[in-house]
């Protein structure tokens, strides 16, 4: 299994930052910041926070200006699964090996909580002081970063993903369709995260934030591959809830259009041709490379 450099670093990082936002709340219902920071702090792996952070540091970004991109990047994550989970939708009853928000409280709370820190991640990158004033389009950088974010989760990015998701249930897909729909469900936040910090550093070109952008997209596709794959090959402990779960809500897989072996010889393509794109950036990318090796050779 490949190493990630700094992980836990950047997962301390990370957590404390966003415990920090959530202390700093006003306390008008104690219910609903519990279960806010139920959805927030109790497990995660932080990927997409520590995606952020290896971008700036390749691309010598302020590292202070990357936490509130990191925090509003996991803010709206941790909001989406609130949301993924509950009837309406995936109707899951494990998160992370424990109950979902919507099992641990009630339904009304997870909904409630899920609105608070989407809210949250655009409080976090409106109010942050960040070292650049303005981004190189002239616009301040809030402004832009926002710009970004709204893009990768809203109708044209994860909600948008996450509509296809459902109106493809129990419905045959093509290969082609299944791509559009993980490029905007799990794929563009993923290209946020590398996009984000990007906007935060002087020095990177537009040619150069298109490699990037290239680059997040194929690990954004990569890794919901090898989802889709572990779904299949992990123990039920290993995945924090039922295996083949994809399959039991007879949704449409990778492995399901290609075979097990055709997903993975799938990933290991798409992991190549991200490799093959950072290799064209003139930055030290071996964090970004060790990410994308990571991505598809993880088991859980």
């Amino acid at each position: 299994m490949t190493t990630l450099i700094s992980y836990a670093h950047y997962q301390e990082r990370i957590n404390d930052f966003l415990a920090a936002k959530l202390e700093g709340l006003t306390i008008n219902d104690p219910k609903l910041i519990e279960a806010m920071r139920y959805g927030l702090l109790i497990g995660g792996k932080r990927m997409r926070p520590y995606l952020a952070y290896i971008t700036g540091e390749a691309v010598s970004a302020d590292l202070n200006d990357i936490d509130a991109v990191a925090g509003a990047l996991e803010c709206i994550h941790a909001y989406s699964l609130l949301h993924d989970d509950l009837p309406a939708m995936d109707d899951d009853d494990l998160r992370r090996g424990k109950p979902t928000c919507h099992k641990a409280f009630d339904e009304a709370t997870a909904i409630l909580a899920g609105d608070a820190l989407q809210t949250l991640a655009f409080d976090i990158l409106a109010n942050h002081t960040f070292s650049m004033n303005q981004s190189t389009a002239g616009m301040p950088i809030q402004v832009k970063l926002i710009q970004q974010l709204v893009k990768a989760s809203g109708y044209q990015g994860m909600c948008g993903g996450q509509a296809l998701d459902l109106a493809a249930t129990g419905k045959n897909i093509s290969l082609g369709e299944l791509e559009v729909l993980h490029s905007l469900k799990t794929g563009a936040l993923l290209e946020a995260s590398v996009l984000m910090p990007a906007m935060c550093s002087g020095q990177v070109t537009r040619e150069y934030k298109i490699i990037l952008s290239e680059y997040a997209q194929l690990i954004g596709l990569a890794y919901q591959v090898q989802d889709d794959i572990i779904d299949l090959t992990s123990t039920e402990e290993e995945l924090g809830k039922p295996v083949g779960s994809d399959i039991a809500a007879n949704k449409s897989t990778y492995p399901a259009l290609l075979g097990l072996q055709g997903a993975q010889d799938k990933a290991e393509n798409l992991l190549q041709q991200a490799l093959q794109a950072l290799s064209r950036l003139p930055y030290n990318t071996q964090s970004l490379a060790d990410f994308a090796t990571f991505i598809v050779k993880r088991s859980h």
